[in-house]
C-alpha cells in the first residue's frame, strides 16, 4: 500500500487567484498615489503640509498621510517601481502576514521619523518601500526555505543599490524614512517568520511512502508529527 505525504497543496486556480489579488491591490494603491500627485499638480494645492514634521503635534497627521504624497512626478516614478514589486510580492507570497507587515511599517516608521527626523516635512512612500524590501530580504534569512531565500537573492540583485539610500548623501532625501522602514521591515520579518509556511504546488512531484517498509513508514509518521507541531506553533504566534 502506498501513502502520499500530506502537505499544503496549492492548486493552479488558487495560485492564479493569489497573483490576481496581489496585482489588483498593489495597482489600486499605486493608482491612489498617482491620483494624489495629479490632483496636486492640476489644482496647485500644497499637500506637503500633510507630511510628517518631527516634533510638532500638527505633524503627526503625516504618519498616516505622508506615504501618499510626493514632491514631484520624478519622485513618484522613482518610488512606483520598487513599491509595485515589493508590495505585490509580499501580498502574493506572505498572505497571512502581508497586511500586518504593511500596516506596521507604515505606522511605526512614521512614528520613528516624527521622533528622530530632521525638522522638515517628510513625504513619500520610500519608507514603505524600504520596509517591504527589508521584510522580503530578511524573511529569506529567518525562514530559510527555498522560496524565501531565492526571493532574498532577487531583492539583492534588483535593488541592492538601495543600500546607499540609508546614508545622508542628499539633504533633500529623507534617509531617516529609509532607515526607519528598513528597521521595521527587519523586525516584521523576524516576528512573522512562522507565518505563511511555503506550500506545495499541485504540479510538483509528491513523495510516496511505502507502508510495507516499517522504517520508511515510521520516519514518515515522525515527519508528519513534526510538521503538525510546527503548524500549530505558527498558529499560536
Amino acid at each position: 500500500m502506498k501513502l502520499e505525504k500530506s502537505g499544503n497543496i496549492i492548486s493552479a486556480v488558487e495560485d492564479k487567484n493569489r497573483i490576481l489579488h496581489a496585482f489588483i491591490v498593489t495597482s489600486l494603491f499605486i493608482m491612489v498615489l498617482w491620483f494624489v500627485r495629479v490632483f496636486e499638480f492640476v489644482t496647485g494645492a500644497q499637500l506637503f503640509y500633510f507630511g510628517i514634521f518631527p516634533g510638532k503635534i500638527t505633524g503627526l497627521i503625516g504618519i498616516i498621510t505622508s506615504p501618499v504624497i510626493h514632491a514631484s512626478f520624478s519622485h513618484l516614478i522613482s518610488n512606483s517601481g520598487g513599491l509595485f514589486f515589493s508590495m505585490l510580492t509580499t501580498i502574493y507570497l506572505y498572505r497571512q502576514s502581508a497586511y500586518k507587515t504593511i500596516s506596521i511599517i507604515w505606522v511605526l516608521s512614521g512614528i520613528i521619523i516624527w521622533i528622530f527626523g530632521r525638522e522638515a516635512y517628510h513625504i513619500g512612500a520610500s519608507g514603505v518601500v524600504y520596509g517591504l524590501m527589508s521584510f522580503l530580504f530578511f524573511s529569506g534569512i529567518f525562514r530559510r526555505d527555498k522560496r524565501s531565500i531565492a526571493l532574498s537573492l532577487v531583492v539583492i540583485f534588483l535593488y541592492g543599490s538601495m543600500i546607499w539610500g540609508l546614508f545622508p548623501v542628499d539633504v533633500t532625501i529623507s534617509n531617516e524614512a529609509h532607515i526607519a522602514g528598513a528597521i521595521i521591515g527587519l523586525a516584521c520579518a523576524f516576528g512573522f517568520r512562522k507565518l505563511d509556511p511555503p506550500g506545495k504546488y499541485e504540479w510538483e512531484p509528491t513523495e510516496e511512502v511505502d507502508e510495507s517498509d516499517p522504517d520508511e513508514y515510521e520516519m514518515h509518521g515522525e515527519t508528519k508529527r513534526m510538521k503538525l507541531n510546527s503548524y500549530a506553533g505558527a498558529q499560536r504566534f
